[in-house]
């Protein structure tokens, strides 16, 4: 089989906030900006993986969930548990330098992990963890 991860989705609730920290912070490129009956999705990703994005998009766009469960998942992503994902680079505490000059909300400096990348985390605007390790 030949299977690529083509898309991700993480959920935001300020879509202006969302956009300037991937845009502007992280440097990604915006590939799509579609609101609809009041809700916003933007896809956005790394200019030299085109084939790659990260759909952010509201947490309520599903019919099917209840207001307890918007309510549980507000609560979530206020925590930073609901949602996460891991990126890379070949400098990590190059990177880290400038998303905390950017004024990312940092939640672990670099440190060398025992499972052999070397990473450090921090928050999206929507309280999304985002990894990023150095692979060794």
């Amino acid at each position: 089989m030949d299977i690529n991860i083509h898309a991700s989705f993480l959920p935001h609730d300020d879509p202006d906030a969302a956009l300037a920290f991937y845009r502007d912070v992280l440097g990604f490129e915006v590939r799509n900006d579609v609101g609809y009956e009041g809700m916003r999705w933007i896809t956005v990703g790394p200019a030299d993986q085109p084939r790659t994005s990260i759909v952010l998009q509201p947490p309520i766009c599903d019919p099917g969930v209840t207001e307890d469960e918007r309510r549980l998942i507000a609560e979530m992503m206020a925590k930073g548990t609901y949602a996460g994902i891991v990126f890379s680079t070949p400098d990590v505490d190059g990177t880290f330098a400038k998303l905390e000059a950017a004024g990312a909300e940092i939640v672990q400096e670099p440190i060398d992990q025992p499972y052999g990348v070397r990473d450090f985390a921090v928050r999206d605007p929507a309280g999304n963890l985002l990894r990023i390790q150095e692979p060794s």
